[in-house]
């Protein structure tokens, strides 16, 4: 809640403009309930992806207030974030709430980013294993369709700096272990450029915060992923 409307509408022009020259880069955007829709139709045209950042459990019914997964979907929504810590810390939602929303997000077709971390600084080994049970916690049984799991370290949201490289390597190779192949693994909490080269292959992306208002240091991001990707794709697999 940082952006008022016509701010984020001239965000979203400029990331339209930087996605037409990343167009190997998968990006999506999690704009405000508000500038959903006029935000989808500046990125109709790109690459570029657009989600909501929260959903109710419920598909309908009466529940003021609040925004189903269906009528995202039907905006044109792919993504829809659920669990994160303020949501968690601010408006009690629990692991219960978070697979409520989660399962709904699937039965609405949308991918869910599923969030999740430790709430204090501990062992790369300990924060593993509190991640992982609160993913397990967190996923409805049998879950069907993609899921973007965010490892964002509570105590690093809105940090001077994100967690160091050796700690969210260790805790991604953990996590990564308990996806399906269908599903991604990014990190967010003070992610900013320089992060994605020095993870490497051990995440499959960032989950940028505040790092991403300023659009120069979200190309420079992307101009890291793009690298990336060229260094995994032989020529004769390029696009032009």
């Amino acid at each position: 809640m940082y952006f008022g409307y016509q701010q984020t509408l001239d965000w979203t022009r400029r990331v339209a403009e930087i996605a037409r020259r990343h167009r190997r880069v998968d990006l999506f955007v999690l704009p405000s309930f508000p500038v959903l829709a006029p935000v989808l139709a500046e990125l109709a045209d790109t690459s570029v992806a657009t989600g909501a950042q929260d959903l109710f459990w419920e598909p309908s019914g009466a529940f003021t207030g609040e925004v189903s997964g269906p009528l995202l979907a039907e905006m044109g929504c792919r993504y829809v974030e659920v669990g994160h810590a303020e949501r968690r810390r601010i408006f009690g939602e629990t692991d219960d709430v978070v697979t409520a929303k989660t399962r709904a997000a699937l039965d609405a077709g949308l991918v869910p980013v599923v969030c999740v971390g430790e709430t204090e600084q501990m062992s790369p080994t300990a924060a593993a294993e509190f991640c992982v049970a609160q993913l397990e916690r967190s996923l409805p049984a049998g879950a069907r369709g993609p899921i973007v799991v965010a490892y964002e370290p509570v105590w690093a949201i809105g940090a001077a700096r994100p967690a160091s490289v050796d700690h969210i390597r260790e805790v991604c190779v953990v996590l990564g272990g308990h996806l399906r192949a269908s599903d991604r693994l990014i990190y967010g909490g003070s992610a900013g450029p320089g992060l994605l080269t020095a993870l490497g292959d051990r995440v499959d992306g960032l989950f940028l915060g505040r790092f991403a208002h300023d659009p120069t240091a979200l190309e420079s991001v992307l101009d890291e992923a793009g690298r990336r990707s060229e260094a995994t794709v032989g020529p004769s697999d390029a696009r032009p």
